[in-house]
């Protein structure tokens, strides 16, 4: 077992653990007190998730716990090299400052960054990023999180690390194994068809989300609709909170309102010219953190929800 903290200012722009993880990027990291995508405040919760085994030497599934306090982060692992896989999952390597300054002037964007000052985007394994938002569809952030648990519970390994056990994400092979109507039964709805049928493709080695990485960006969006109930907005989300393309602006329903209401020149008819509008709006590179800063900042209170 690993284990130790680090003082979150060692992080450029700092870091605000709860916000990360509970602001719609990731639906593979789980609160230890069950009050994930809750609203609770206060305290200083463990939040963890569980690697799959393809990023250890032993290929063994992984068990990471990391929680804030005091102005630390601090980290319990089953395997090594938890520290290195915090800094990639929470991209704390990430110039916070840098990134937000590099976005133009713009009022609610620096507003969102005030009132959330420390959110990282997430960098989630693919394929669990990949069938997270494949369930998102006309879902609120919760429902998704449940669905994600469910599919854990019912198919993920279990993982026993310091007294307690764990459960992995499923693989493709073990999701692929699933039929549809045990699918439904999860209240995956419509999403089960397109679940057991992507986890094939994943599974038979057809095609894996992976394979996206170094296209161009409107190539790696096309490469990701390959898979079945993957379009445009879904595989923007992909692009953005696993494969590190923080130029995509997924346009989901808050996206879509804040354009109708503040950044109304932006529209234009189609998702890929309206999507690169406002990606060149929120200054391109790093379009992607002022699209998640404002879709958490609508989302929470401060603008709505």
């Amino acid at each position: 077992m690993e284990t130790g903290s680090c003082p979150i200012a060692t992080f450029d722009g700092g870091v605000d653990l709860a916000k990360t993880l509970e602001s719609g990027q990731s639906y593979l990291w789980r609160r230890e007190d069950g009050q994930m995508y809750m609203n609770a405040t206060g305290g200083s919760p463990w939040y963890y998730t569980v690697l799959p085994g393809t990023t250890t030497e032993t290929n063994e599934p992984e068990v990471i716990r990391v929680r804030q306090t005091d102005g630390q982060l601090e980290w319990a692992s089953s395997t090594p090299h938890a520290y290195e896989q915090l800094v990639k999952l929470l991209r704390l390597d990430d110039d916070l400052d840098s990134v937000i300054e590099s976005i133009p002037n713009d009022p609610l964007i620096e507003s969102a960054y005030e009132a959330h000052r420390g959110m990282r985007l997430v960098r989630d394994p693919p394929f669990g990023c990949l069938i997270s938002f494949i369930c998102s569809a006309q879902m609120r952030v919760s429902r998704i999180y449940e669905m994600q648990t469910a599919l854990a519970s019912t198919y993920g390994e279990t993982v026993h690390f310091d007294g307690n056990d764990y459960r992995a994400f499923p693989t493709p092979t073990q999701l692929a194994a699933a039929d549809e109507s045990a699918l439904r039964e999860l209240s995956l709805g419509y999403r089960a068809p397109y679940v057991e049928r992507t986890a094939k493709m994943v599974a038979t080695g057809n095609a894996d989300p992976s394979e996206a990485v170094g296209l161009e960006y409107e190539d790696a969006r096309e490469s990701l609709t390959r898979f079945v109930g993957v379009g445009d907005k879904v595989a923007d989300c992909v692009l953005l909170f696993s494969l590190g393309y923080l130029e995509a602006v997924p346009l989901d329903t808050w996206i879509r309102t804040a354009i109708e209401e503040h950044y109304p020149d932006c529209e234009r008819g189609s998702y890929a010219d309206t999507s690169k509008a406002i990606r060149e709006r929120f200054g391109g590179q790093y379009a992607g953190y002022a699209q998640t800063y404002l879709f958490h900042h609508l989302r929470t209170g401060e603008e709505g929800d």
